[in-house]
């Protein structure tokens, strides 16, 4: 899934919305430790109350958000595997009775909990439904479009949420007209912040992808690696912080540990021209750019590189990623922001403007000149430039 096909199921998760129909929740409390199931209960979505509706959509919405590849991840099914979580879902999917879908999901959730156990009471939640999408926008004119074709998709949307203690506060009765201190022992479901979840089958292009899922993580680029691999049971990821580590321990075995700031600059700037050339095609859904060895070997040698091979830089791809044909995504490899901190500042710096940054000797001393635009106001005094 790309974020374009994200966005739009996101989107859709608001009250009596015709585009999204969730038929089904299915609450299940698992207590710590012990990973026992204490009560589960199923129930038309339309039932809930509406506030409980909202504080749920609201969950669901923060399972389908974040930046790809760092919070969320498009994962592959292993194939031919003992007790397939494909199979279960796909079944729970297709269940024709409350019953059965408890069952399948009731199987995933004896698979979050034989491989993890929290110090915390935790809740799962799992809701199916049907998402819709207009194949096109109506025509004021002809009227059509619109509602009236549309593409269809089961679902299933997965949530794990952990339980916090009501902390002892002070509250005043409007009753008995009296100040006291709260007794509540029920524990609050933090369905602000979920620990992991999934939506089931991934859409692509608008049509459900089975071989597919859509995880997500609680924290950046740290997925839960047990979570993928026995519990979803799917192929193995790369976060963007891995590729981003990968991506420069390579250019340090072709360019070496001591570099110009400029180049580095160049490097970032010619893959953002590749990210930026193809951002309209991005929205049109087209794939992600992907650089292989002979992609970089051309960045860096328009960057500067002296003494770029085809040979060094498949060299390096073995060396660092133990694999010559690995593509990096585009996307994933310029950072927001370089840092440079030394005793004296910290300076957060747009990797296309390192060109502006150079590393001097003056008089002996190291110094790092930055080239700027505009004067420097300093509380409230505008200063004076001086000549190097």
């Amino acid at each position: 899934m790309n974020k374009k096909d994200i966005a739009n199921i996101r989107k859709q998760f608001k009250v009596n919305n015709d585009l999204l129909k969730i038929r089904e929740i299915f609450n299940v409390y698992v207590k710590k430790e012990s990973a026992e199931i204490y009560h589960h209960v199923s129930m038309p979505f339309q039932m809930l109350d509406l506030e409980e509706q909202e504080l749920f959509l609201a969950n669901f919405k923060k399972v389908l958000t974040g930046e790809l590849d760092a919070k969320l991840f498009d994962l592959k099914f292993k194939r031919d595997v003992e007790g397939s979580t494909q199979t279960i879902l796909f079944e729970g999917l297709q269940a024709a009775t409350t019953e059965d879908w408890k069952e399948s999901m009731l199987k995933i959730v004896g698979k979050m909990f034989a491989h993890t156990v929290y110090d915390f009471d935790t809740m799962v939640t799992f809701i199916r439904g049907e998402y819709r999408k207009p194949t096109r926008k109506r025509d004021m004119e002809s009227e059509e479009g619109g509602d009236d074709e549309v593409y269809s998709g089961e679902f299933i949307l997965c949530s794990l949420n952990k339980t916090d203690q009501q902390k002892k506060a002070l509250v005043f009765d409007y009753i008995q007209k009296e100040f006291r201190a709260n007794n509540a022992v029920d524990p609050v479901i933090n369905l602000a912040s979920p620990l992991s979840g999934f939506m089931f089958p991934a859409f692509i292009d608008n049509a459900a992808d089975v071989n597919h899922i859509l995880y997500y993580a609680g924290k950046a680029n740290e997925p839960h690696v047990t979570f993928i691999e026995d519990v979803l049971m799917c192929e193995d990821i790369i976060t963007v912080e891995e590729e981003k580590v990968s991506f420069e321990l390579v250019l340090k075995n072709v360019m070496g540990d001591e570099v110009d700031t400029r180049v580095i600059s160049n490097v970032y700037e010619e893959i953002d021209k590749i990210v930026q050339e193809n951002e309209e095609d991005e929205e049109s859904d087209s794939p992600t750019p992907m650089l292989d060895y002979k992609d970089i070997e051309r960045i860096l040698t328009v960057s500067g590189v002296e003494n770029v091979d085809t040979a060094k830089v498949e060299h390096a791809f073995k060396n660092v990623i133990d694999d010559e044909n690995h593509e990096f995504k585009a996307k994933s490899l310029v950072p927001k922001s370089i840092k440079i901190d030394t005793k004296v500042a910290k300076l957060s710096i747009n990797p296309k403007e390192m060109k502006n940054v150079k590393y001097i000797m003056y008089q002996g001393k190291k110094c790092l000149l930055l080239e700027i635009d505009e004067d420097i106001v300093l509380e409230g005094f505008r200063l004076e430039p001086g000549t190097l």
